[in-house]
């Protein structure tokens, strides 16, 4: 190879295969000053230390030491942050992972936690609602920041896949266990469910019961599923409240009406939804709630022109679309497209949880944005 004389040539490096002994460089000072954990560790930091009296009444005074609440919740916000599929997986991010490793706030030496002890801890913030308390408590900071609304909310429902497939939906008087007579594999049976009839009233999820068989709407492909609801405010976006309940008819017109029950004082707001909740009863429900429903309207809706003539119902029809976005990250991102927990109680938590995520990006994302 021929080189020129006025082109510059580097040393060539080498390849150290011996890693160094020792390092005197903490994660901290690894962690770029500008990244956007940074800003979120202090509003998460800040949500935790709110719920410290929550956390003493949980716990004993004596016993063996568990995880303690704090790097447990920062740990499950890093999970649903950076879409970590398994608990599992997130144990095995954090025994290498420096930037994880700062997040949580263990040290380079400090051991992992097992999966099964970190499971059943979390199940423990389970029982004491934390879940919820958590939503709450950096709903409090973004309330403090001048970013909610009080009088403007939007209210929509998504279909969440449970964590059961479609041949664990059986009749309910089926015997466990039970196969084809011609099948060679009892452990994975050959199910034909050409010619049945199948419905939630003759049959029954045997790996989660409490999933029922859904839709989102016409032609499309029924599953075993959750519903989530969220109730949104219009300024910029924030999730303020949310439920998970079981996929039945019913399921959005009463969550609705819960969610808005909880909004505090006693003024008039005004609530924007999509066709599916423009139903009489719930209308008036609304107006008995000082609600002024801006639903999108059917060809046979009594929301007339005294509630669709004002401009404020053009801007709820816009800034519900927003609800849509909460959905997608919680889904994309968040990892919800499909449950991977079982049971109305487990999946509520972490939705709730998921959505507590999801405003502390938003936050952040408004906090630097410019003015």
């Amino acid at each position: 190879m021929t080189i020129r004389a006025d082109e510059e040539v580097g040393m060539r490096g080498t390849d150290n295969e011996q890693s160094s002994m020792f390092s005197y460089i903490s994660a901290e000072r690894r962690v770029p000053k500008d990244h956007p954990l940074r800003a979120i560790r202090v509003m998460v930091d800040r949500a935790l230390k709110d719920l410290d009296k929550r956390f003493e009444g949980m716990y004993a005074a004596l016993g063996r030491p568990s995880i303690a609440p704090e790097r447990l919740l920062r740990a499950l916000t890093l999970q649903v942050l950076y879409t970590v599929r398994s608990e599992r997986l997130l144990m095995e991010q954090l025994d290498y992972n420096f930037l994880f490793r700062w997040f949580v706030g263990l040290s380079i030496d400090d051991p992992v936690w097992d999966v099964t002890v970190f499971t059943k801890n979390r199940d423990r913030l389970l029982k004491g609602e934390v879940a919820e308390a958590f939503l709450a408590a950096v709903l409090a900071q973004a309330r403090e920041l001048g970013l909610l609304s009080d009088e403007h909310f939007t209210v929509d429902g998504t279909l969440i896949e449970a964590w059961a497939g479609q041949k664990s939906f059986k009749r309910k008087d089926s015997k466990p266990g039970e196969a084809l007579p011609h099948d060679d594999d009892p452990g994975n049976p050959t199910v034909d469910f050409h010619g049945e009839q199948r419905s939630n009233d003759t049959h029954q999820s045997t790996t989660d019961p409490e999933a029922l068989l859904a839709r989102k709407g016409k032609g499309k492909e029924s599953k075993l599923s959750y519903a989530g609801h969220v109730l949104m405010e219009n300024r910029h976006g924030l999730a303020v409240n949310c439920c998970v309940t079981q996929a039945t008819g019913r399921a959005e017109p009463e969550a609705a009406l819960a969610m808005v029950q909880e909004i505090p004082g006693w003024h008039r707001v005004t609530l924007g939804a999509d066709k599916g909740y423009d139903r009489k009863e719930l209308v008036q429900e609304m107006r008995e709630h000082r609600v002024t429903p801006h639903f999108a309207c059917k060809q046979t809706s009594i929301i007339d022109q005294r509630t669709t003539r004002h401009p404020g119902y053009a801007i709820s029809q816009r800034k519900r679309k927003r609800v849509e976005e909460i959905f997608g990250w919680v889904k994309t991102v968040g990892g919800l497209r499909k449950a991977r927990h079982r049971g109305v109680a487990l999946v509520d938590w972490i939705f709730s949880f998921a959505l507590a995520a999801y405003n502390l990006v938003r936050m952040r994302n408004l906090a630097s944005a410019p003015a």
